[in-house]
């Protein structure tokens, strides 16, 4: 089988983890007996970055791609001085130019800026890093620019909220163009341990409603996260927390916007996600959730999710 070509287009003054990440999940990938050749390309023959160390031996921006490619345009930390500097007005020009050939083309962070500035998101669902939303949305004023994703795909195109979510992207993009199993692999391989889908808000709930400086509360929270897949009586959760269950059934709402209720039920949920992208049947996912039965699990889908999981 041919290789896909995997094209990472680096900008000037680049966020080196943008690159760093994604690109090692398709090498691994490919060590893995997936069909991907990683090749790197700029506009100029060494890439700046944001750690300020220079990468060379890049490739120059190729004059012609073909249908089959993946075009990955990463991101800069400085965009605003990077879209106006001489290789970035290049790369939009190449991706302009070049840009739309192929069948599916991807951003990392403010990479999506560069694509906007050449009008390949016009029209388009997409996303960013949180912190560019706004200039997206500039760039890019007929797209419809969504908040707090990790990452976004529209016929082709994808976009991610960056930094550790390229890696997400490349791992949803592995398995469509290899399997669901040999992203999986990868994803152990590189221990992530959660992989999140297209849509997903943009904080692991794992890390959701951590915010706050209440002792008490984070204490309580590593206990639920520790051990997501047990009961956790008001009675026990208070013991651990040091507190009375009055005392912590107040403090967890004012703390995290959340019930003790409803953050461990987003826990279990996220436990099941991660279940059933291994493959397993909707019945050992609500086993490894801590849940009763599937239809315990379908039930805590349907309120997470508004839909029912598939397995």
């Amino acid at each position: 089988m041919k290789p896909i070509d995997v094209w990472f287009v680096l900008p000037p003054d680049l966020v080196l983890l943008d690159f760093a990440g994604p690109a090692e999940a398709f090498r691994i990938a490919a060590l893995r007996g997936g069909a991907f050749r990683v090749r790197v390309a700029a506009a100029e023959v060494a890439a700046t970055t944001s750690l300020g160390v220079t990468l060379g031996r890049v490739e120059t921006l190729p004059a012609a791609l073909q249908a089959d490619d993946l075009l990955i345009v990463c991101g800069s930390t400085n965009d605003e001085a990077a879209l106006a500097s001489k290789p970035g007005r290049a790369l939009v020009r190449w991706l302009r130019d070049v840009g739309g050939t192929p069948r599916r083309f991807a951003c990392v962070c403010a990479g999506a800026l560069f694509a906007a500035r050449a009008g390949l998101l016009d029209g388009r669902r997409c996303t960013s890093h949180h912190l560019e939303i706004e200039a997206l949305r500039r760039e890019a004023p007929s797209a419809q620019v969504l908040d707090s994703r990790v990452f976004v795909e529209d016929r082709g195109c994808y976009t991610s909220a960056g930094i550790t979510a390229g890696i997400d992207l490349a791992l949803h993009l592995i398995a469509e163009l290899a399997s669901p199993q040999l992203s999986v692999e990868v994803a152990r391989h590189m221990v992530v341990y959660l992989r999140r889908a297209p849509d997903d808000v943009a904080l692991s709930p794992w890390l959701d409603g951590r915010n706050h400086m209440d002792a008490g509360i984070h204490r309580a929270q590593d206990a639920l996260t520790r051990a997501a897949h047990e009961n956790w009586p008001l009675p026990r959760l208070a013991a651990r927390a040091h507190v009375s269950v009055r005392t912590l059934t107040r403090h967890f709402r004012d703390a995290t916007g959340l019930s003790v209720r409803d953050y461990h039920a987003r826990l279990r949920y996220a436990l099941a996600r991660q279940a059933l992208a291994t493959g397993v049947s909707v019945e050992a996912a609500a086993t490894m959730a801590g849940l009763g039965s599937a239809r315990q699990l379908r039930r805590l889908w349907l309120e997470q999710t508004g839909a029912t999981p598939r397995g």
